[in-house]
């Protein structure tokens, strides 16, 4: 497949493919033991998976915003 015939750049690809990435970190973190009705589990109000997870996913979103609307280079140099 050409260059010509893609929506997004290589550098754009790249960047939602780190978005991915971070975005499958944040939901693996929020993993874990959950509460049955035979037992509490804490570990559900752990830190890991109250804060840290949702912050890593929400960047993992917000750094695939950044990379779709991240200018390629054709756009820089003023090219069609």
């Amino acid at each position: 497949m050409s260059q010509k015939n893609l929506a997004l750049s290589k550098t754009n690809l790249i960047i939602c493919g780190i978005a991915v990435l971070l975005i499958v970190v944040g939901l693996l973190l929020m993993t874990g033991p959950s509460t049955t009705v035979s037992g509490f589990e804490p570990d559900i109000f752990s830190i890991r998976r109250i804060r840290v997870a949702p912050v890593v996913a929400l960047s993992g979103f917000a750094l695939m915003i950044v990379g779709i609307l991240y200018p390629s280079n054709k756009e820089k140099k003023g090219e069609k």
